[in-house]
């Protein structure tokens, strides 16, 4: 009776529309008072101590880096050296536009945040180029989930905290897969844009224009190199290095590109604050929602049932990944992190899974609920600069979601792909 009351009221409040961190906070207070087994307080408690974390720092450090870069002038220049690269091609634009959300992706660690910096240059730009505004919103709405499996990563700075995984591994980790599911993507915008003929730049491409690309591009390419490159190499930690992007973005849009003023600095740090306190509030309270679930032992039932179904390795996780694209669809991604990770994580281990090689596997399965309906953050984000409804841009979107689940699938069955550069 106590879980039918936890996932009843949390149904309900969402079925209200109540926000997703107060919808998970109230359902678990609603909970606490109906049992009685545990003091009100110790829904307070959960979201000081849960949100007490050096590793977790890393948090609100890169939302004001992807925020700085969003806003310095960064964007339009990652978009200049793809377009130098494929613009000239058949769907360039459309090819560039993936690509440009993978460079933003290794610097902003969000999916929205790359939606919204990216999507504001490249929809008009694609319908100005001819194509349908539909399939252009569609694409950046897409590719912006990358922002959450390339590394920097905040779902997995999350999962990592969650589950005791070293969250430099998970970085190294989500290399790979994020450069597939970016390829993915680009072989649906190239069959498409062929099949309804939209053509690249008529000008010719040279290693002269894509010289200069890069070169204007310099000291935005090299961001990623350095908050990667540093965890690595061991100079700094995840949280270090989330600090050292603010700074390194600081003097590249003010200093370098000179695109960003003081007189911005405010609403940067305004923008940057809220999407922090929204994050930790989900935090704070799905550490609570959690915690009550351990106490009430539902990890321990989930892991009996799914045993029960099949000693299969291939058959658990195959409902595992269903679960959970089916949880991506109706939960946010950090939410569904923290409730899940203790549920799923020793299941996961039992049928042989390593703990890196599961946490990349849950962030590219809830990262495809970004932009599926009804809860795509995704879909919300594109529909609002472009201004194509939801409902279009939920159908237009499906071509992108078949292709991430066949990524998804490749990558759960090929381990090797994701454990290349782990050191053993």
């Amino acid at each position: 009776m106590t879980i039918a009351v936890l996932f009843g009221s949390f149904a309900l409040l969402l079925i209200l529309t109540v926000p997703i961190g107060i919808a998970i906070g109230l359902s678990t207070l609603i909970t606490i008072m109906y049992t009685g087994s545990l003091p009100v307080e110790f829904l307070a408690k959960e979201l000081i101590t849960s949100v007490d974390s050096f590793p977790l720092m890393a948090v609100p450090f890169f939302i004001l880096a992807g925020e700085i870069m969003g806003k310095g002038g960064i964007s339009e220049r990652l978009f200049n050296v793809a377009n130098a690269l494929v613009g000239n091609r058949t769907g360039g634009f459309a090819i560039a536009t993936i690509i440009t959300c993978m460079f933003f992706a290794a610097i902003s660690g969000s999916g929205p945040a790359t939606v919204a910096a990216i999507g504001g240059i490249m929809i008009p730009a694609m319908v100005r180029q001819g194509y349908d505004i539909k399939f252009a919103t569609a694409t950046v709405a897409a590719a912006g989930s990358i922002g959450v499996i390339i590394p920097p990563s905040i779902p997995m700075v999350i999962y990592g905290v969650t589950g005791s995984v070293s969250i430099g591994d998970l970085f190294i980790a989500g290399i790979v897969p994020g450069i597939l599911v970016g390829l993915s993507m680009i072989a649906w915008a190239y069959f498409y844009s062929k099949k309804k003929g939209y053509k690249g730049l008529e000008e010719k491409t040279s290693l002269k224009k894509i010289g200069l690309a890069f070169w204007d591009a310099k000291w935005a390419l090299l961001i990623p190199i350095i908050i990667l490159g540093g965890i690595y190499g061991g100079y700094f930690t995840p949280t270090e290095a989330a600090v050292i992007a603010v700074v390194y973005g600081l003097f590249a849009a003010m200093v370098l590109y000179r695109a960003l003023k003081f007189r911005d600095l405010p609403k940067v740090i305004i923008d940057s604050a809220l999407t922090t306190a929204t994050v930790l509030i989900i935090v704070g309270t799905a550490n609570a929602f959690g915690r009550l679930l351990t106490i009430e032992q539902v990890p321990v039932q989930i892991a009996d049932a799914l045993l029960s179904i099949s000693t299969n390795q291939y058959v658990i996780i195959l409902l595992i990944m269903l679960l959970l694209l089916v949880v991506g669809m109706f939960m946010d991604t950090l939410a569904a992190i923290i409730i899940l990770t203790p549920i799923l994580l020793p299941i996961a281990v039992q049928i042989g899974y390593d703990p890196v090689h599961f946490g990349i596997l849950m962030v590219v399965n809830l990262a495809i609920g970004f932009f599926t309906p009804p809860v795509g953050v995704n879909l919300f984000v594109a529909s609002g600069i472009s201004g194509v409804s939801i409902e279009s841009l939920s159908r237009a979107v499906m071509p992108f979601v078949i292709s991430m689940i066949v990524t998804l699938l490749f990558l759960t069955f090929v381990p090797a792909i994701t454990m290349f550069f782990i050191p053993e």
